[in-house]
C-alpha cells in the first residue's frame, strides 16, 4: 500500500507511525522490562521484531481520522478549508451577481464571479460597450452554475435586461426624464436603448411638429419620458414632444395673453392638412381654414400656400382655456367684389369659368373671387330641368347674361337660355295647329308620351292618341325613350307653355274602312293574344286590329274552351265603329246559323237596331272619357243620334 502513495506522503506516514509506537504502552512496556542478558541474535530478532510491528502499524493506517483531521495538522487543515470556501460564490443560479472581466479573446470575454470556474460571455452581449477591457467590472445572470459539462453559464444581456425594466418602472414611477439611444427606425416610428431595454418611439411623439424624414434622429442621444409600459408584454413607450410640450405649455400661456382679433403677424407654414394649414406662430399654431385662405374657390391649400414658407395672418379668435387660434390669410387682401366694375349691372353679358357643378346649376367665376350662379333652370328654354353636368364641365368657359346683382350680400345671378331667342315667342307660326312634325321621344309617363320638336319647345301625346287600333295600356309597350315619332299638332297654350300633339292624327281613321272588312258575319283567321274579362283577346295579323271574344263563344266543337297561342277561325257578331269595338265568336263558325242577339249588344242584321242602339249609347257615354280631343266632336254627335232614335 505506501508503494501506492507519493514519497512525500509516505515519509509523513512513516513518521507519525514512528512516533506512535514510541508513545504505544507496548513499547514502553518492552523498554521496562528488566535488563536480560541475551546474545546478538536476540538482539537482531527484537529488532526485526519491531520492524514487523511497525509494518503491520502501517498496513492498519486509519483513512478515515487522516481525511477528518487529528492533532495540530487536522485544525490547520480545517482552517485552510474555510478560508477557501468563504472565497467561493454559494448557489446563485439564476440571480444577477457582479463579476470582473479576467480575459478577453476574440470572440468571448472571461467572467469571474469568484465561483469555482469562470463564465464565458460572448462579446456580442457587449456591442453597446466597445471600450470593455480586463478589470472591468460588469453584471452577469447566472443562467446555470454547472451545465452538464461542469461549466458555469453567465448572460450579460439578461442582466441588463433584468436591471433595465426594473430601472425604467422607476423612472415611470418617479416621471423622471432618462436618456435614450436611438437604435433604429421602425414602421410607425423609432426603436430606441434605454437602460439597455428596447422601447418604442412613435413617429407622432418625436417633436410637436411633423417629421418630414425620420432617419436624421438614428444613432442619437436624446431625452425622453416614459409615457406607457405594459407589463404583460414588457413593452415601453417613450416621447420626446412631451417634454417639449411641457416646455411650450407656459409659453403658449404668454402668448395667448397678448392675443387680440385682428393682429397680424408672422407666422410659418407647420403642416398642410386637406381642410386648412396649420401655421407656427412662436411657440403656438393656430389654424387658417381652407375657407380662409382665398377670396377664390381651392381645391387644396397647397395651391395657396408651401411648407415652411413665412406669412402674414390676421387672428380671427382665439379661445385661451383650449388654446385654439384661428387665423386667415385672405382677410389681408381687399374682397374682390369691392374690385368689380361698377358698370356691370343686369342685362349685360360676362365672360367667366365653370368653377362648380351643383345638382341645381353652376357656378361661374366672372373674375378672381366673384362668382354667380346659372341655375339649372336659366340653361335652356326646355320645360324640364336637367342636371348642370348635361351642359358644362368644370373648366369650361362660357357667357352668360347678368339676370340680378346684388353688391351688399354679393350675389350675382347668370343665365345662358338668355343669350338665344325664346323658341315660344315663334311657336304659333312655326307650329300651328294641324300641322305635322317630326320629334324624338324624351321620356313617358302613364298617361303619355313627351316629344321634343326642338330645344325648348316639347309637346305631349296622350296614350290615347297613339293608335288607332292598338289599345296601348302603356307607352312603353308602343315606343322607346329616343325614338323618333311623327306627330300632328293639336292644340297650342302660349300662355302655359303647353303643346298638344297627337300620333295616329297623322294617318286616316281606319275604322272608317275596317267596317267593310269585318262586316257582321264575316269569318277571319286570328290568333288568341290573352284572356281578359272572362274572355279572349282575338288578334288579326291581316289588319293588325285586335277583337273581343266572350265567354259563351269561346267554346271549341269539342266543348273545350279556346287557349292562349291558338289560331282559329273566328266570326265577327258586332262592330261599332264610334267605340272602336269588334265582338267575334268562335262558336259561330261551326254552328253556323243566324247571329245572335243578345247581352254583347251585337249588331245582327242590317236595320237590327232596337236594344243595339241602347247598348251602343251605354258603350258610348262609358267611352266618353276616354275619348281624345280629335273624337269629342263626332261623339257627342253620335250620341244626340242615337238618343234621338230612342
Amino acid at each position: 500500500m505506501s508503494e501506492e502513495l507519493n514519497p512525500e506522503l509516505e515519509g509523513q506516514i512513516q513518521e507519525q507511525a514512528a512516533a506512535e509506537v514510541e508513545a504505544t504502552p507496548e513499547v514502553a512496556e518492552v523498554e521496562s522490562m528488566p535488563e536480560v542478558e541475551a546474545s546478538e541474535d536476540s538482539a537482531e530478532e527484537d529488532e526485526l521484531e519491531l520492524v514487523l510491528e511497525v509494518e503491520e502499524e502501517e498496513e492498519a493506517f486509519d483513512w478515515n481520522s487522516y481525511e477528518s483531521g487529528f492533532g495540530a495538522r487536522g485544525e490547520e487543515h480545517k482552517a485552510m478549508e474555510q478560508l477557501y470556501e468563504a472565497t467561493l460564490v454559494t448557489s446563485v443560479e439564476h440571480q444577477v451577481v457582479s463579476g470582473v472581466v479576467v480575459q478577453l479573446t476574440d470572440r468571448d470575454a472571461i467572467i469571474d464571479i469568484s465561483s469555482k470556474s469562470e463564465g464565458v460571455v460572448s462579446l456580442n452581449e457587449f456591442r453597446y460597450n466597445p471600450d470593455l477591457k480586463v478589470g472591468d467590472l460588469v453584471e452577469v445572470l447566472v443562467d446555470k452554475q454547472e451545465d452538464k459539462l461542469g461549466q458555469l453559464v453567465l448572460s450579460h444581456r439578461k442582466a441588463r435586461s433584468i436591471k433595465a425594466w426594473d430601472r425604467v418602472n422607476e423612472a415611470f414611477e418617479a416621471e423622471e426624464i432618462v436618456q435614450g439611444y436611438v437604435k433604429a427606425r421602425t414602421k410607425g416610428g423609432m426603436i430606441v436603448d434605454v437602460f439597455g431595454l428596447e422601447a418604442f418611439l412613435p413617429g407622432s411623439q418625436i417633436d410637436v411638429k411633423p417629421i418630414r424624414d425620420y432617419d436624421i434622429y438614428v444613432d442619437k442621444t436624446m431625452e425622453f419620458k416614459i409615457v406607457k409600459i405594459n407589463h404583460e408584454f414588457k413593452n415601453v413607450v417613450v416621447s420626446h414632444k412631451a417634454l417639449i410640450e411641457a416646455d411650450l405649455e407656459e409659453q403658449k400661456r404668454k402668448i395667448i395673453g397678448q392675443l387680440e382679433k385682428g393682429q397680424v403677424l408672422e407666422g410659418v407654414v407647420k403642416n398642410i392638412t386637406s381642410y386648412g394649414v396649420f401655421i407656427d406662430l412662436g411657440g403656438v399654431d393656430g389654424l387658417v381654414h381652407i375657407t380662409d385662405l382665398s377670396w377664390s374657390r381651392i381645391n387644396h391649400p397647397s395651391e395657396v400656400v408651401e411648407l415652411d414658407q413665412k406669412l402674414n395672418v390676421v387672428i380671427l379668435d382665439f379661445d385661451e382655456a383650449k388654446t385654439r387660434i384661428q387665423l386667415g390669410l385672405k382677410q389681408l387682401s381687399a374682397h374682390p367684389w369691392d374690385a368689380l366694375s361698377q358698370n356691370v349691372s343686369a342685362g349685360d353679358t360676362i365672360k367667366g369659368k365653370v368653377v362648380v357643378l351643383a345638382d341645381y346649376g353652376a357656378f361661374i367665376e366672372v373674375a378672381p373671387g366673384v362668382e354667380g350662379l346659372v341655375h339649372v333652370s336659366e340653361m335652356s328654354w326646355g320645360s324640364h330641368l336637367r342636371s348642370a353636368q348635361d351642359f358644362f364641365k368644370v373648366g369650361d368657359m362660357v357667357e352668360a347674361s347678368v339676370l340680378s346683382i346684388d353688391r351688399e350680400e354679393r350675389k350675382m345671378s347668370l343665365g345662358i337660355k338668355q343669350l338665344t331667342p325664346d323658341p315660344w315667342s315663334s311657336i304659333t307660326a312655326k307650329y300651328p295647329v294641324g300641322s305635322q312634325h317630326t320629334g324624338k321621344v324624351r321620356n313617358f309617363t302613364n298617361f303619355g308620351v313627351f316629344v321634343e320638336l326642338e330645344e325648348g319647345i316639347d309637346g305631349l301625346i296622350h296614350i290615347s292618341d297613339l293608335s288607332w287600333l292598338k289599345k296601348v295600356k302603356h307607352p312603353s309597350e308602343f315606343t322607346s325613350v329616343g325614338a323618333e315619332l311623327d306627330v300632328k299638332v293639336l292644340d297650342i297654350d302660349v300662355d302655359n307653355r303647353r303643346l298638344s300633339l297627337g300620333h295616329k292624327q297623322v294617318n286616316d281613321n281606319p275604322w272608317d274602312n275596317l267596317e267593310e272588312v269585318f262586316e257582321v258575319g264575316s269569318s277571319h283567321s286570328g290568333s288568341v293574344k290573352s284572356s281578359a274579362d272572362k274572355g279572349f283577346n282575338i288578334w288579326f295579323d291581316n289588319q293588325e286590329i285586335e277583337a273581343y271574344c266572350p265567354p259563351r263563344h269561346a267554346t271549341k266543337e269539342d266543348n273545350s274552351n279556346i287557349a292562349v297561342g291558338e289560331v282559329l277561325e273566328f266570326r265577327v257578331i258586332e262592330f261599332n265603329r264610334d267605340s272602336r269595338r269588334i265582338l267575334v265568336s268562335h262558336t259561330q263558325t261551326f254552328k253556323g246559323g243566324a247571329i245572335e242577339e243578345g247581352a254583347e249588344g251585337g249588331k245582327g242584321k242590317k236595320g237590327a237596331k232596337g236594344a243595339g242602339a241602347k247598348t251602343t249609347v251605354q258603350s258610348i257615354n262609358a267611352q266618353v272619357e276616354k275619348a281624345t280631343l280629335g273624337d269629342l266632336d263626332s261623339l257627342a254627335r253620335l250620341k244626340e243620334e242615337m238618343e234621338g232614335k230612342e
